[in-house]
């Protein structure tokens, strides 16, 4: 098979496309024929170490494809399924060796490669807005990145809570699309705390926020007394050490650093998540944008096209 190998931390220049024996499975485990793999932010933390796994590394935490070979002890899951995967370490690659316990079932009318597109950023979308702050009708809401893959999922599912949805772009191109995914307030980055507070009287509900060290204080200033900051990535960079007397101060804030692996710790929880979101692309209810397709030899161009912020939604590698 192929793979991307990170032997060493770094820029993108460490991802290297090589040939590796074919995987078997082991007891549990799928080997599946990757059709698409998705490319996250996470990724480029692990590449640089931000989040450091053991190396050598096959990156990549999101895909799905058809299943070739079942291990021992999986009787749910027959060569031939097609399944979908999020937080499995090893995408990147013509084959992906994958825990049973792990794989979602794809539902008919989703392809493998809107699948690849969606679960992880998906099944974040539905943590944040069902679990992290569980919207309800009538909230006001503010989501950085409104045109990136992961913005374009949370305004769908927040308006489809019945939230009022803010979006901060950074060009009119992007605005579009924000606007196209129902948001009702689109601004750019400059002084938006000042512009949320104009628009809501008294701040938001709550902030989702995968921008980091760039929004993280105006996503403070945006929230109204007893507001969230849910800042689930740090795209710009770690958010500095916090005195959380701040929170305090601005009115009984919440703050918290979620992750997926978190929300979906549990088999019952995963399928629950994933069933939602992936029905909702099969009803139509949730619109994926791929913004762009590369070949898995290209991952370095789609490592750096996603951290230059050149693309708007969902980036996927091709083997």
């Amino acid at each position: 098979m192929h793979a991307i190998v990170v032997s060493t931390y770094g820029d993108s220049s460490v991802l290297d496309y090589t040939e590796r024996p074919d995987p078997q499975p082991g007891p549990g485990e799928v080997v599946v024929d990757v059709a698409a793999s998705g490319v996250n932010f996470i990724d480029v933390y692990h590449r640089e170490g931000r989040y450091p796994l053991p190396l050598p590394l096959i990156p990549g935490s999101e895909g799905a494809g058809t299943v070739t070979a079942v291990g021992p002890g999986v009787t749910d899951i027959v060569p031939g399924d097609r399944v979908a995967w999020a937080g499995v370490i090893g995408s990147y690659a013509s084959k992906a060796v994958i825990p049973a316990e792990r794989a979602v079932l794809l539902p008919d009318g989703v392809s493998a490669e809107l699948a690849a597109a969606v679960m992880l950023q998906g099944m974040t979308a539905h943590y944040l807005t069902h679990s992290t702050y569980a919207i309800k009708q009538g909230d006001d809401v503010l989501i950085h990145a409104a045109a990136g893959g992961m913005g374009l999922l949370l305004t769908q599912m927040a308006k489809l809570r019945g939230a009022r949805v803010i979006g901060t772009v950074s060009t009119p191109e992007k605005e579009k699309l924000a606007r196209q995914a129902g948001a009702d307030e689109v601004i750019g980055y400059e002084d938006f705390a000042a512009k949320v507070k104009e628009i809501t009287g008294s701040g938001v509900h709550v902030v989702y926020d995968g921008v980091g060290a760039a929004t993280f204080e105006g996503s403070l200033a945006s929230l109204r007394p007893r507001g969230l900051l849910a800042l689930y990535g740090a795209a710009s960079g770690p958010v500095p050490p916090f005195d959380p007397q701040r929170l305090n101060a601005a009115g009984s804030l919440f703050l918290t650093r979620p992750s997926l692996n978190h929300y979906i710790a549990t088999r019952e929880e995963l399928l629950w998540r994933a069933g939602d979101v992936l029905g909702w692309v099969a009803s139509g209810a949730l619109k994926v944008h791929i913004s762009q397709r590369y070949p898995l030899a290209e991952a370095r161009r789609a490592h750096d096209d996603l951290q230059a912020r050149r693309t708007t939604g969902k980036l996927l590698l091709i083997p």
